[in-house]
């Protein structure tokens, strides 16, 4: 697709049809790694959503009464297909988002077990018997879909967004609006194919394609729509969340982080070191449960801060099909002059620069910062590339305060022997994920992944989005 003839233009995936904007209009999306044109999408309009979402609500009555293992049936299949597609998928998240082949790959298995275990829900939406005080009197509740779910996914990991939330939301019995991220859209559109393909009937998934700035608000608002699950930046999320609690709309916020981790004197950092590149280096930092934050024992500071500033300068930065490349280009300017802001502020400001700092193209080195202070932009904002911050603790309480000293509250880890104060930080970081000898980017399908603060509201999850996109019903029987 990077040649000119081979330039698609994407449609939106309307009631099982493809079809052109209402306008007729189209944007650019472009390949990270040199700007490149990538594509022409569809610029959704109110009228698009509306279609969407009126696809999406006729077509809940019969969908919400199909079979487990129809709906079953459906989902293996788009793990199926997307086996069979795996190199086509593969492409996309390289040219369309600038993924490393390794994070590509992550990203594809982890997305299968995301499908695999939607389809594992159909045959567990249970409710439960419930003793009555009424003589005679049968009590239970059933647990039933909610209607037409919005799903809002983000560029960073837009498969893995895009198959576990709206497969699970399928799975339980609703129907799906999907906007993607305007820098993502090729990724959405070729799901809907693989949806299509695998037998899901017409209207149940749907996909509208275009700039948030312009449509979210008409997805969002929609007075049809009964739930919303949204991935992006905490300021967007708040936005969303003031909407939806206008309406009433129940929802799932999946916001930003500034995710620390602490290591205590007694690791070994030849064990750790790996696990910490791997916490904020992957796909070049633009993960929200990246490790911005590493508070280090002082016996072990100098040590670390030397050997984290070697890894970093080995990192890999070749061609993003090369197995040994890691950091990914910086997926638009705006972002990249966020990037470039904070490590300028930080600097100016009486910051050291222990590694990177400098770029390659798009592509940001892996940078780290020591004798970052306060009143650093980088100390408290979220960056979203491959730049972290280095202090020096003197104890592990000292650590957990200052872990604790965020607006955030997503992911977390500590590095020790210890476990009494593993399990003590595990229970005091006001985080909604901690990670214990290990790295803060983790996630698996049938995890409670989410945050607190301005790190989101809600999980998502099997389990957690069984809670969420169902709502319960109580039913008595006079015998």
């Amino acid at each position: 697709m990077n040649k000119a003839t081979d330039i698609k233009t994407l449609r939106h995936f309307i009631a099982g049809d493809w079809a052109d904007a209402e306008s007729g209009a189209t944007f650019d999306v472009l390949n990270p790694l040199d700007d490149s044109l990538y594509c022409h999408a569809a610029r959704g309009t109110g009228g698009d959503m509306q279609k969407a979402v009126g696809a999406a609500k006729a077509a809940f009555a019969p969908y919400r009464n199909t079979l487990p293992k129809d709906r079953e049936l459906w989902l293996l299949r788009v793990a199926e297909i997307m086996e069979a597609r795996k190199g086509q998928l593969l492409d996309c998240l390289i040219d369309e988002i600038g993924s490393p082949f390794q994070k590509a790959m992550f990203e594809f298995e982890k997305s299968l077990t995301m499908v695999r275990a939607a389809a594992g829900m159909c045959r567990n939406v249970r409710g439960e018997t419930i003793p009555s005080d009424a003589p005679g009197k049968f009590s239970m509740s059933v647990r039933e879909p909610l209607g037409v779910v919005a799903v809002i996914t983000p560029f960073n990991v837009p498969l893995i967004k895009t198959s576990r939330l709206v497969c699970n939301a399928l799975a339980l019995g609703n129907t799906v609006v999907h906007l993607p991220s305007e820098m993502a859209p090729h990724l959405s559109v070729l799901f809907a194919e693989i949806v299509a393909e695998a037998g899901v009937p017409a209207g149940v998934y749907n996909v509208v394609t275009g700039l948030g700035a312009e449509i979210g608000d008409d997805l969002t608002s929609h007075k049809d729509v009964d739930f919303v699950t949204f991935t992006g930046s905490s300021l967007i999320g708040q936005h969303i969340s003031e909407i939806c609690a206008k309406n009433k709309t129940p929802s799932t916020l999946e916001l930003g982080g500034k995710s620390p981790t602490v290591i205590l004197a007694d690791v070994d950092l030849d064990e750790v070191m790996p696990l910490a590149a791997r916490s904020i280096f992957m796909f070049g930092g633009q993960a929200c449960i990246g490790s911005s934050r590493f508070y280090v024992e002082r016996p072990l500071y100098d040590d670390f801060v030397k050997r984290f500033s070697m890894v970093a300068g080995k990192v890999g930065m070749g061609d993003l099909r090369d197995p040994n490349t890691v950091i990914a280009p910086i997926i638009s300017e705006r972002q990249r002059a966020r990037v470039r802001n904070h490590i300028a502020d930080a600097v100016a400001k009486g910051a050291t620069v222990a590694a990177g700092g400098e770029w390659e193209g798009n592509r940001c080195q892996p940078t780290l910062l020591t004798d970052v202070s306060d009143d650093m932009t980088v100390c408290r904002s979220e960056t979203f590339g491959p730049v972290s911050s280095i202090y020096p603790i003197d104890s592990y309480e000292e650590g957990l305060a200052k872990a604790n000293d965020t607006d955030f509250g997503l992911s977390s880890a500590i590095f020790t022997k210890d476990i009494d104060k593993a399990f003590h930080f595990a229970r005091n970081i006001g985080a909604g994920m901690c990670h214990i000898n290990g790295p803060t980017i983790h996630d698996e399908a049938h995890v409670p992944f989410g945050g607190n603060g301005e790190s989101g509201v809600g999980r998502e999850g099997t389990d957690a989005d069984m809670e969420a996109m169902t709502e319960l019903k109580w039913i008595t029987v006079q015998l």
